[in-house]
């Protein structure tokens, strides 16, 4: 497995497509929000295969970690928790950037805790599916 920085948006857009838009029923037009010419992309390979992908956008001081989706075939592997950490390496050497957010599907909240992660406020709805925000320092 292996995951770099990239600029092939179509990869990531094919991911997202298929875990948020296919499996999760989100709208297009939300999934689809016209920051990605902002942000910087991680996508995840194995054996030369797209199998998944994190978007971050630094906003000031904080490093916001979105659009993290692994193909229903690689997870279960450490592929996401790889991800974030990935995301939390390229945060560390943006400048100024001291935090990193994240908006956390209810049911995975136990998984970003175990990566350093607290939420925080209350649940709300994004797309259809409860969410939390959470933060952690870098």
């Amino acid at each position: 497995m292996k995951i770099e920085q990239t600029t092939d948006l179509a990869a990531c857009h094919a991911l997202r497509r298929a875990v948020f838009i296919e499996e999760q029923g989100v709208p297009e037009f939300e999934e689809m929000d016209g920051k990605d010419d902002q942000a910087i992309h991680l996508l995840a390979t194995q054996d030369g295969q797209p199998v998944g992908s994190a978007r971050i956008l630094v906003l000031g001081d904080t490093g916001k970690i979105g659009r993290v989706c692994v193909l229903a075939p690689a997870r279960g592997t450490g592929l996401g928790a790889a991800l974030i950490r990935a995301a939390l390496d390229v945060l560390r050497v943006q400048p100024g950037v001291t935090r990193a957010k994240l908006g956390s599907q209810v049911h995975a909240i136990g998984f970003y805790e175990k990566l350093g992660f607290t939420a925080h406020g209350p649940v709300y709805d994004d797309a259809g599916i409860p969410h939390r925000d959470m933060t952690r320092d870098l």
